[in-house]
């Protein structure tokens, strides 16, 4: 997979892409998309958001693309500074990637970086959709940091390991096929 600082930032950038509009649209329409709706007293979840005037985030209402973008920056930095190098390295503490077979050190390495970021992302969003109108309160904070890791765990380990990550890896080979070539042919020669 990625062989140098630019394929890895690449590839931390396709994964991060297609995460974060996955997590937006599971955050609005599947855990929260009744209750957006019941207090808009619209009739779908979209519809709901636009007259509310967009998501509320950061204690005011900003639109989805606005949400998307923060979420993007937040979760891309984290991933580059602190999930890739530690999911990496906690799963060569478990498994020696030149004996473990390739998947086994793959689904190793998702593993990881779940289990990393799905609570440091969670808990970046639990300080982003605080409710703020209602004053700020540290156990208030701390429970929906809790609620976002019980909901946001299962869905991001499951759609890591069996969509988003094989897609990634897909659109990756796809794209550096050239170089993932040359490579092979430079280290038989």
């Amino acid at each position: 997979m990625p062989q140098n600082q630019f394929q890895r930032m690449f590839f931390a950038f396709l994964t991060v892409l297609i995460t974060v509009h996955a997590y937006v649209f599971y955050s609005l329409y599947v855990v929260n998309g009744d209750a957006i709706v019941a207090s808009a007293g619209e009739t779908s979840v979209i519809a709901a958001i636009n007259s509310c005037g967009g998501v509320y985030m950061l204690g005011r209402f900003m639109p989805i693309w606005s949400v998307i973008l923060i979420e993007f920056v937040l979760a891309y930095l984290l991933e580059i500074i602190m999930g890739s190098p530690c999911s990496f390295k906690l799963a060569c503490r478990v498994f020696e990637p030149g004996k473990t077979h390739p998947v086994m050190f793959e689904c190793a390495i998702i593993c990881a970086t779940v289990g990393l970021m799905c609570p440091a992302m969670s808990f970046i969003a639990a300080w982003l959709y605080y409710p703020y109108y209602m004053g700020f309160n540290i156990f208030t904070l701390l429970a929906n940091w809790l609620k976002l890791v019980c909901f946001n765990f299962p869905f991001a380990f499951f759609t890591q390991m069996f969509f988003i990550q094989p897609l990634v890896r897909t659109l990756f080979k796809a794209i550096f096929s050239r170089y993932i070539k040359a490579q092979a042919e430079m280290s038989e020669a």
